[in-house]
């Protein structure tokens, strides 16, 4: 009787794991491409996602960018899932949307947060939707610094610090800030918090006085920001979209296309939910220097 020949199952089956191997892989590669290359017919909205703390504002400014000339996005939505961010990176963000506005209508809708510099991004709009629970408002500046001078002590550890001048060592953690350096800290940020202000009473066309009043960190839920006059109307994301479309001249079932757009990989499509998308976010303010719109909630 024969033998099977062990060395022809082994090629054979190896042949077959490439076959497998190959078509696994052009049926993904398949699917990359007319994920990203596709280019709908038409015309349609652009919605520009804002999520998370907001310290880097390149994405977006070159998502805004695009759209800009983009000849077939005739509207577009802010998204915006944010506690806000450091204060230069929100008002970079603000300004190119408000000038991206002069140009097409863009229209706001705020998720779960859209609080502090995400509420200072979504005021680019000039229409502002929120759900009813969404937690907005906390219009305010902050800046925090640890103190580590007691725990220095302890460990009997002294730190020697050389500077050019009064100012230069601004928020060392190795000793409690002087009341000199707070009372100028406060400036910096009672001149943001003005800024904030300003656009507000400008944006809403609300009174300064009745801003101000919003202005000492509250944070609101939906229902109540439309009371106050701090956002247009109380909807979805959808019914945001849908007011896109009929300001920008555009069919019911017009394309939507989200940016900044994320390039997917080949996990991606295996497993379509990441760890980057439960990211639980660190505040800045207790992780950096700077001036930040944010809200210091669960998010």
């Amino acid at each position: 009787m024969k033998v099977p020949d062990l060395n022809f199952f082994l090629k054979t089956f190896l042949s077959l794991l490439v076959i497998l191997l190959v078509g696994f892989a052009g049926i993904l590669i398949g699917m990359l491409i007319s994920d990203h290359g596709q280019n709908p017919g038409g015309d349609g909205v652009a919605v520009v996602n804002i999520d998370g703390i907001i310290i880097n504002p390149d994405p977006y400014i070159k998502s805004i960018r695009k759209i800009r000339e983009t000849d077939s996005v005739k509207a577009v939505v802010i998204r915006v899932n944010s506690p806000g961010g450091s204060v230069a990176a929100s008002q970079e963000i603000y300004e190119e949307l408000r000038s991206l506005g002069e140009a097409m209508p863009v229209v706001a809708s705020m998720g779960t947060v859209a609080a502090s510099g995400g509420y200072y991004i979504a005021c680019a709009a000039a229409t502002i939707y929120a759900n009813p629970g969404t937690v907005t408002g906390s219009i305010g500046v902050i800046a925090q610094f640890a103190s580590y001078e007691q725990l220095l002590k302890w460990a009997k550890v002294e730190v020697e610090v050389i500077k050019s001048g009064e100012f230069k060592d601004l928020g060392s953690p190795f000793r409690k800030m002087p009341e000199t350096q707070k009372a100028y800290l406060q400036t910096l940020i009672d001149g943001a918090h003005s800024q904030f202000k300003g656009m507000i009473s400008e944006r809403r066309n609300l009174p300064p006085a009745k801003v101000t009043s919003l202005s000492d960190g509250k944070i609101f839920i939906g229902s109540q920001a439309r009371e106050l006059g701090l956002i247009d109307r109380i909807g979805t994301l959808e019914a945001a979209i849908a007011e896109a479309r009929e300001l920008g001249d555009l069919d019911e079932d017009s394309w939507i296309r989200e940016y900044p757009m994320k390039k997917k990989t080949l996990l991606d499509f295996v497993f379509p939910e990441t760890l980057s998308e439960h990211v639980t976010f660190v505040s800045p303010v207790r992780t950096g220097f700077g001036l930040y719109y944010i809200a210091d909630v669960v998010y």
